[in-house]
């Protein structure tokens, strides 16, 4: 079955305050967004509720519409938006091209495998432990319709109506 491609859009913002990180989180997260933190000796694993203590070097936070990942540099982030949607948020640079999207089925590994030495986890709301064949999870990728290279390769949930398998 062939699926048809849509238009995508790709936003950047260079060193964010950590102030502007939390604004544009709260922006872009809704009642359907997963997160995934990463520290220094742990990584957060997939999330439904944004972890209290914070201190990440990296993160992303992604549902239907759209992934947003930061990476900290030095006291500061670096920002990139992977969307479906049109976005006019104040210090982001649209990236030119033409960005077509399609979404595909993810797949998870095993949980105890052992790049993660401390593990991984998959929690719901109030930190209780779910399946990770519960969450509904896809991947989204995004092609320069002009040499049709995929650049990315973002995150995003099912939503409630899309019952196609790709």
């Amino acid at each position: 079955m062939t699926q048809e491609l849509t238009l995508g859009y790709i936003y950047h913002k260079q060193l964010a305050s950590p102030d502007e990180l939390g604004k544009f989180i709260t922006q872009l997260s809704n009642s359907q967004s997963y997160y995934f933190l990463r520290y220094s000796h742990a990584v957060s694993g997939i999330c439904r509720d944004l972890p209290s203590e914070r201190g990440e070097i990296e993160g992303q936070v992604f549902n239907s519409i759209c992934e947003m990942r930061w990476k900290k540099y030095k006291s500061r982030y670096d920002i990139l938006i992977l969307t479906k949607q049109e976005f006019n948020l104040e210090g982001f640079e649209k990236i030119t091209g033409n960005w077509e999207i399609c979404d595909r089925n993810a797949y998870w590994h095993d949980f105890k495998e052992t790049k993660f030495p401390k593990g991984f986890s998959f929690k719901g709301q109030n930190n209780e432990f779910i399946k990770p064949d519960d969450i509904r999870i896809k991947q989204r990728y995004f092609k320069d319709s002009e040499t049709a290279t995929i650049h990315f390769i973002a995150l995003t949930v099912k939503e409630n109506d899309q019952h196609t398998e790709t």
